[in-house]
């Protein structure tokens, strides 16, 4: 039994083998004879009659094709990527013919951080703000932007990637201002070599408007800074060639740029008021303790001060300064050697409403007398909503008030604040985007 079970087996094997050698014969090696015609190929002059006859008949004659399967596929794959690729194409000159200007961002100051992160939002890599080389890019209106920062970034010992750059100086004191005045040797040399073309100038200016020094390097002056934004209340502001640039958040300090949240926009918040900052003798900041440490006042509002100022923070010092602008209803913003300074802009970003002294500092800054809207010209020209006081004994009327509203009032003074500082933050994108691409392309053409 055993015996007859082996011989049909190997007798079905043996049928199998032929017929698989019959089978690569037929597919491999046997001459194919011509296709017949398809139904596209046919003669299209005569009449159609009988047409499901013809086409049995034709498909009757054609000798099957094992790969006309794969071939129609790759037909099909190939005339994709080919539409793919012109697509590409498409966009690609679609984006040439929308860019119509490049500019390479030197950030050689702190400044810089806000124009780029916090008005731009733009992203830098590395993320690790304490790196040699932080870097990024981005397309805004007609021009592409590319922004670099950071120790390494040295005069002569980085890529000069366009004709176009704006270059972020810090000219606050006499050691800045020598700092700055090299990188703008450099810029100088570069458009004398003709590397570059058009420079801008974004400025930290001095906190009492002492900035002489940069005018000989305007274009107006018979230099070569086409632009220059400059902060604080600079009298020389014309909105043609110079323009105030606001101050913005200590980013020198890391200040981060804050997304509004559920919480920030309508939780209660335990302080009407706070303030964490330096006393100068002999300042309104010492009236303001005074009115502070009355009983009433010291129970209802956040009070840090300190006698000498503190440049660096430490990671708890910085959280509490943050924790105390997230639970106070009002931030107090004293002035100190300028009416405008970074509390004002840092309790925006968490929705507590900065009262502001609205006093004039002694320097060369705008003249109230003359200019209406001095101090914090720009501020107030964009309608900040802010409380602005010119004395701190008006600060009880102003608390009083305070502790009458409701939660829901105050809620809703947030999301105006917040929304506000938004559309500041966007305004001044534009009008920086604008004004580039007015100035620069402009003389493209000319």
């Amino acid at each position: 039994m055993r015996g007859a079970r082996k011989r049909l087996c190997s007798a079905l094997l043996v049928a199998y083998g032929l017929f698989s050698l019959y089978a690569a014969y037929s597919v491999f090696l046997r001459p194919r004879r011509p296709s017949a015609l398809r139904p596209s190929q046919r003669d299209r002059r005569g009449p159609r009659a009988l047409p499901g006859f013809l086409d049995s008949v034709a498909l009757g004659n054609e000798e099957w094709n094992p790969w006309e399967g794969d071939e129609k596929n790759e037909l099909v794959a190939s005339q994709q990527r080919y539409e793919a690729s012109l697509q590409i194409i498409k966009n690609a000159r679609s984006h040439l013919e929308q860019t119509s200007l490049t500019v390479q961002i030197w950030g050689k100051a702190a400044i810089g951080l806000y124009l780029w992160q916090h008005i731009f939002e733009g992203h830098l890599e590395p993320a690790d703000v304490t790196a040699q080389w932080r870097e990024g890019s981005q397309k805004a209106g007609k021009t592409y932007f590319s922004f670099i920062t950071g120790p390494a970034v040295v005069p002569g010992y980085f890529s000069v990637e366009t004709e176009n750059v704006v270059l972020v100086l810090n000219g606050r004191e006499a050691a800045k201002i020598a700092f700055a005045t090299q990188w703008l040797q450099y810029a100088q040399t570069l458009i004398q070599t003709r590397k570059i073309r058009r420079v801008a100038v974004v400025l930290l200016g001095n906190e009492q408007c002492s900035n002489e020094w940069i005018q000989p390097y305007l274009k107006r002056n018979g230099g070569f800074v086409n632009l220059l934004f400059v902060t604080y209340d600079y009298a020389l502001v014309n909105e043609e060639d110079i323009f105030q640039w606001p101050l913005g958040v200590a980013t020198y300090r890391n200040f981060p740029v804050v997304g509004p949240s559920w919480s920030m926009l309508r939780d209660p918040r335990p302080y009407l008021c706070n303030f964490l900052g330096t006393v100068y003798k002999n300042s309104s900041r010492e009236t303001l303790m005074e009115i502070l440490k009355q009983d009433e006042f010291n129970k209802l509002c956040w009070i840090a001060a300190r006698d000498q100022w503190q440049p660096q923070e430490t990671n708890e010092s910085f959280k509490i300064y943050q924790d105390a602008l997230l639970q106070s209803d009002l931030t107090l913003c004293p002035v100190g050697i300028n009416t405008e300074c970074y509390r004002i802009y840092e309790a925006c970003s968490y929705g507590s409403l900065p009262v502001v002294e609205d006093v004039m500092t002694p320097g060369d800054c705008g003249n109230s007398s003359v200019c209406h809207s001095a101090p914090l010209q720009l501020l107030k020209t964009m309608g900040a909503p802010f409380i602005f006081i010119n004395n701190w004994k008006e600060l009880p009327a102003v608390l009083e008030k305070e502790k009458k509203k409701t939660l829901q009032d105050k809620i809703e003074r947030r999301k105006k604040l917040i929304e506000w500082y938004q559309n500041f933050k966007a305004s001044m994108r534009l009008k920086f985007i604008n004004t580039l691409e007015s100035s620069f392309l402009s003389s493209y053409k000319g």
